[in-house]
């Protein structure tokens, strides 16, 4: 018989006030709680404690606090990763995330939900599926990604977007439900930095 924990990790429905999540939850809580705390200069001290949380980390990664998450240890993230400030992600699924990634403020990212009939919502029934972000990713402020959706690689999300259904590599999306606007190409390069001298 699967304990909670296990149906909640498999995509199967399950009780998140189970006691094993419950603390697992609270622990959580108190890692994020001193994070979101330390005074600005304690870089160091705010890593390490994400290090912590975090099921995988790599070397270059900074989160402005106030971040929150519900476990923590279902969070993979890239080389090269940076969250600006109030970034929620709901990890009752795995979230993986690649390098080079890039979120403004106000994000959300949510692998939890509830049924639709309140038969089995008013029994606290919850499920949860992964969400998947490519390399080279830019997600615009006050996006919220939904349950289940795999953002590709070299994708740009447009502020205020609902990330709903997944999204193809290569491509500029927005929109409530976000959709694909473009394909993103060399020209873009070539408009972005036509006023900018690169030193190789």
């Amino acid at each position: 018989m699967l304990t909670e924990k296990e149906k909640m990790l498999a995509g199967k429905a399950y009780q998140a006030g189970d006691a094993i999540l419950s603390k697992e939850r609270l622990k959580a809580r108190e890692i994020t709680f001193e994070f979101n705390n330390l005074a600005p200069k304690f870089i160091k001290q705010r890593k390490e404690l994400l290090k912590r949380l975090f099921g995988k980390t790599e070397k270059m990664f900074y989160v402005e606090p106030p971040f929150r998450c519900d476990y923590g240890y279902n969070i993979e993230i890239g080389d090269n990763f940076y969250a600006n400030f109030n970034l929620v992600i709901l990890d009752c699924a795995k979230v993986s995330i690649g390098n080079s990634v890039f979120i403004a403020p106000n994000v959300s990212i949510y692998t939890a939900g509830h049924p639709i009939h309140s038969h089995l919502r008013d029994q606290e029934f919850e499920w949860a599926q992964e969400i998947t972000i490519g390399d080279s990713v830019w997600i615009g402020g006050n996006v919220v990604i939904n349950p289940g959706v795999k953002i590709g690689s070299n994708v740009v999300i447009g502020s205020g977007s609902i990330v709903t259904r997944d999204i193809p590599d290569n491509v500029f999306a927005a929109g409530n439900p976000c959709r694909v606007i473009r394909h993103l190409t060399d020209e873009d390069k070539d408009y972005y930095y036509k006023d900018f001298k690169l030193v190789v």
